[in-house]
């Protein structure tokens, strides 16, 4: 199921704390910070704090620029973001500035708290989840109900925790505050337990007054038939790839990346790379790995289109290929239509033989288009 993209976003000290333990709010971030996190605001479709953080901090989430806000409902969107909260007990205080200020305010819950938020008479839409709240039902319904595109998540510490090791973060703001709290008693950002083995991507680094904003991405792909943010980011490379084939009229235009377990890029390509006429784009990146290499058996192939089965031009098809190589995770984008091969199902294949398929369809538009000459 699609689901937003969800960008988490926090302020810590230098010794890695999101405030200290007295009664008052500990400000991390500059004055030119806040302005930042004001634009990150209006820029997406809703914003979402922990119960922890509204019961501490009892914020109000809010656009401050009356520009930003103006600038929404001239581009046909709300004045203000939708509020979301999360709480299992629904122990909420329903004279929170969160309920009675901006917009529109949804929270998620589990049934018991959904009468007991009912009973306090909470000014917002409430959404039972069953026993317990559950993060991916959470996260399908915002897109699919309340037509969620970006969700900005601003915290506390046990919510980004449980998102990161969830694997359902897309992009991570993280701003670094030139202070040392040093308290062992202070809340500190993530608490510990299993998240993506490797290294996240570094995208941007930059001071905003005395602070330094640092935003990363996971690389780590998913496992199984479940995708996973970084599966998203890879297949938007593969298609990006497929665009640079040189043209033909009796060959699709494909790219292909294949990434190891932990995140690392092994190889990338796409069709008729280095004036091959006849090269396909998977074939072409594993033939830049050794075929040793210990990291093949748990890596994932992306590929902008479902890997063939039945090829004139080589001895061996793609999907074979992926197979003979050890790799027994796909992600695509497209399923091959019928253009030069009938029943192709590369998919078939792959998945008979024990490999996960994982197909994202919200990446086709891409993946087509430079095959649209094609397609009719």
């Amino acid at each position: 199921m699609p689901l937003p993209h969800v960008l988490l976003s926090a302020a810590v000290s230098l010794d890695g704390c999101l405030d200290d333990a007295g009664p008052d709010r500990l400000l991390l971030s500059s004055p030119a910070d806040f302005d930042r996190v004001d634009e990150v605001r209006a820029s997406v479709d809703a914003i979402l704090v922990g119960a922890g953080t509204l019961r501490a901090d009892n914020p109000r989430l809010l656009v401050n620029s009356p520009e930003r806000r103006a600038a929404r409902v001239a581009g046909g969107r709300p004045e203000y973001p939708l509020k979301v909260t999360v709480t299992a007990s629904g122990d909420l205080d329903p004279r929170a500035r969160f309920w009675h200020t901006g917009g529109e305010k949804v929270v998620y819950t589990s049934d018991k708290g959904a009468r007991r938020l009912r009973d306090a008479g909470v000014a917002a839409d409430i959404v039972p989840l069953g026993a317990e709240p559950d993060w991916r039902l959470l996260l399908e319904h915002l897109h699919d109900v309340r037509g969620v595109r970006r969700l900005m998540v601003e915290g506390g510490g046990t919510v980004h925790t449980q998102l990161l090791q969830r694997r359902l973060v897309d992009e991570i703001h993280l701003v670094l505050a030139p202070l040392l709290v040093g308290d062992p008693r202070a809340p500190r950002l993530f608490g510990p337990g299993a998240y993506q083995g490797g290294r996240l991507r570094l995208l941007e680094t930059r001071a905003v007054g005395d602070v330094v904003l640092m935003r990363y991405e996971p690389t780590a792909p998913g496992t199984g038939a479940l995708a996973v943010p970084a599966d998203r980011h890879w297949l938007r490379l593969a298609c990006e790839l497929a665009a640079q084939c040189p043209p033909s009229r009796t060959a699709f235009s494909v790219g292909a990346v294949v990434v190891a377990a932990d995140g690392t890029e092994l190889a990338r390509a796409h069709s008729r790379e280095a004036g091959d006429p006849v090269v396909h784009a998977e074939e072409a990146a594993l033939a830049k790995i050794d075929p040793a290499d210990p990291r093949l058996p748990g890596a994932t192939v992306y590929s902008s289109l479902e890997p063939c089965t039945r090829r004139a031009s080589r001895p061996r098809p793609c999907a074979r290929l992926i197979l003979d190589a050890g790799v027994r995770r796909v992600v695509t984008a497209w399923r091959e239509p019928d253009t030069f091969v009938r029943a192709a199902d590369g998919t078939g294949l792959l998945r008979s033989e024990g490999a996960d398929v994982v197909v994202l369809p919200e990446f086709e538009p891409a993946a087509t288009a430079p095959n649209r000459h094609l397609l009719g």
